[in-house]
């Protein structure tokens, strides 16, 4: 488990890997990945946007970008949270992830930037 705590916002993510699948000739990492926002500040916020930077050991770089989580733009009130469950693939077997969450202050509309921390896709196996 890693965390991060930017703008009073606390990000915590677990993963697991979950399998090895073929992707037509190419054998992909299949890994789900859980994350806990936490609002810690004493403003209710609305998560807009999300942006990962996803690598591998193969130094394969791919961006995600795009609005909400898992479909969803959730409001998390002041002591509240919000978690969710996703997923990525990867070609290695080892590689990382790492991005940002973009958030508005309802209140007055203020952006803030929020980090998500970098952490790990090892296959099982590889971590003896």
């Amino acid at each position: 488990m890693v965390t991060a705590i930017t703008n009073d916002i606390k990000i915590i993510v677990e993963v697991e890997f979950q399998q090895k699948q073929p992707n037509g000739i190419v054998m992909e990492n299949i890994f789900a990945y859980r994350i806990t926002i936490e609002n810690h500040s004493e403003q209710t916020i609305k998560l807009l946007r999300r942006h990962w930077y996803i690598t591998d050991c193969t130094h394969a770089q791919r961006e995600v970008e795009g609005e909400g989580v898992v479909g969803l733009q959730p409001i998390i009130e002041p002591g509240n949270r919000h978690q969710y469950v996703s997923g990525c693939n990867i070609k290695s077997d080892f590689g990382k992830m790492y991005g940002f969450y973009s958030f508005e202050q309802l209140v007055d509309g203020k952006a803030l930037k929020v980090v998500i921390p970098a952490f790990n896709l090892i296959v099982p196996y590889r971590m003896n």
